[in-house]
């Protein structure tokens, strides 16, 4: 699934239509200092094993998300393409 380099779209920042540069969205390291990691890990100590137990559904694929920046304010907006897709995203040279 391609999707072009830079994307005229709405800019709620703005309040119109403007050029947008897409990227593609990467999501950040997951923080050891949160709560959810704290309790499952401090759940995990000892000889207790796994938190909970193991996931029934299999997911076939994920939703692809493409960020947008503003090349006017530099706001970003996500935009999701609907349903689960085998298909990866990618940027159109």
């Amino acid at each position: 699934m391609k999707a072009p380099k830079q994307i005229m779209a709405y800019c709620p920042k703005c309040g119109k239509h403007t050029l947008h540069t897409s990227s593609l969205y990467s999501k950040r390291p997951d923080s050891g200092l949160a709560i959810g990691t704290r309790r499952a890990a401090r759940k995990r100590k000892g000889y207790f094993g796994k938190v909970k137990g193991k996931a029934t559904a299999v997911k076939i694929g994920k939703r692809q998300k493409l960020m947008m920046k503003c090349n006017e304010c530099g706001y970003t907006i996500e935009k999701v393409y609907g349903g689960r897709t085998k298909k990866k995203l990618e940027i159109a040279a």
